[in-house]
């Protein structure tokens, strides 16, 4: 898949957004994965603040799931999907930040330069804190922490949980920093990022490639392996 749209003069009027298409440009799963993790970094943040700690961890554990499979999805899901196609270079993340108050026809398959790479840190800071979530020891009964609390001693699994704290807040402020960047898309480019993301389509001109699209089945499989994988980690004892 071709990383950079072509270029497409702009042009105005009825003729022209007749001529657009209906095109999809987001499959089930990756919109699936993205609000299921926006639903579940609520449950979260929710049930840490009133000790619900059972629901807490289930939530850690899906979140686990759910990153591995968008892992192996970006290498094999659809073309929009895949870390190939929208991890660009910092300077061209850089350059494309540089027009960011031109408003422009939003022409753009998938991610663009700079929101891959907001994916790509979301991504690590949750990998992160699944992975320290499962060595914390919030309480002095094991029974309700990470499955690998005592598999480290309490002095580590004591770090790790300060970590966990720490990298939550991190989360926090990078949630914060990509509602402010669609909300700034919509206000100064004119370009709604949201409703793709919700209807999986976008209007389009004939002259753009269309995306190509992967079994939902194969998509089934990956997730049942994750939570496999995960579930063993989780009654690890």
């Amino acid at each position: 898949m071709d990383h950079n749209p072509p270029t497409v003069t702009p042009a105005t009027g009825e003729g022209t957004r007749r001529a657009q298409s209906r095109v999809k440009v987001w499959d089930a799963p990756t919109r699936i994965f993205h609000w299921g993790i926006v639903a579940l970094v609520l449950i979260c943040w929710r049930t840490a603040e009133t000790g619900a700690m059972q629901v807490h961890i289930l939530s850690g554990y899906t979140i686990l799931a759910a990153l591995l499979f968008r892992l192996v999805w970006g290498l094999v899901g659809s073309d929009t999907a895949r870390f190939s196609a929208f991890l660009a270079s910092p300077l061209a993340a850089l350059h494309h930040l540089g027009g960011f108050t031109r408003r422009e026809p939003d022409i753009q398959i998938g991610h663009n330069a700079a929101g891959g790479w907001m994916v790509l840190l979301m991504l690590a800071l949750l990998a992160a804190e699944t992975v320290t979530g499962l060595f914390t020891n919030t309480f002095d009964d094991y029974d309700v922490n990470g499955s690998l609390a005592t598999s480290v001693s309490r002095a580590t699994s004591d770090r790790l949980s300060e970590l966990h704290s720490v990298i939550f807040n991190l989360i926090l402020a990078a949630v914060i920093l990509h509602v402010l960047a669609v909300a700034a898309y919509a206000l100064l480019k004119g370009q709604n990022l949201l409703r793709p993301m919700i209807t999986g389509s976008k209007r389009l001109p004939p002259e753009i490639g269309r995306p190509r699209m992967r079994s939902g089945w194969l998509a089934t499989v990956i997730l049942l392996c994750a939570a496999a994988l995960v579930t063993f980690v989780a009654t690890r004892s």
